[in-house]
């Protein structure tokens, strides 16, 4: 099994979803126990913050649906509530992805490369934690995204 190098104590300004980066020990391995609850933490932090979100928005609208009578207010309110679903949209997409990142902590596959299966690592992981793929093959699938245009 791969282990983890230890890192620099937290600051205020490196919280990730008001939580600590995670303090490696010494020859510790890689997606213990603690290490799979601390993302387990930020992933539900982090799915919290997005359906409240989603109620907020809810809200707002319910709020500000009032028939405005200038034309040029409802054309903007519109717009921005058009905007605001599209976001939301995208929120939802991404909270289905934290369902099913927390599907394979529970399925003790969380943090394996999907591709090469390596380690994907815990930095990495925690600036993107519904990642799948290790950097390597990360920016191989990019490449091959842009030599086929799609």
């Amino acid at each position: 099994m791969a282990t983890v190098a230890a890192v620099k104590a937290p600051t205020k300004t490196n919280l990730i979803y008001g939580f600590a980066p995670y303090q490696a020990k010494p020859d510790e391995e890689y997606m213990n126990s603690a290490q799979l609850q601390h993302f387990k933490n930020i992933l539900n932090a982090w799915k919290q913050e997005l359906m409240e979100e989603v109620d907020r928005t809810v809200h707002h609208m319910q709020d500000e649906s009032n028939s405005l009578p200038d034309p040029n207010d409802r054309a903007t309110q519109e717009e921005e509530f058009s905007i605001e679903l599209r976001t939301r949209d995208r929120e939802r997409k991404l909270i289905r992805k934290i369902d099913s990142t927390l599907k394979t902590i529970d399925n003790g596959e969380y943090g394996f490369c999907e591709e090469c299966g390596v380690d994907i690592g815990i930095r990495r992981l925690e600036a993107r934690p519904t990642a799948t793929l290790c950097i390597d093959c990360k920016t191989l699938a990019e490449i091959k995204e842009k030599q086929t245009g799609g």
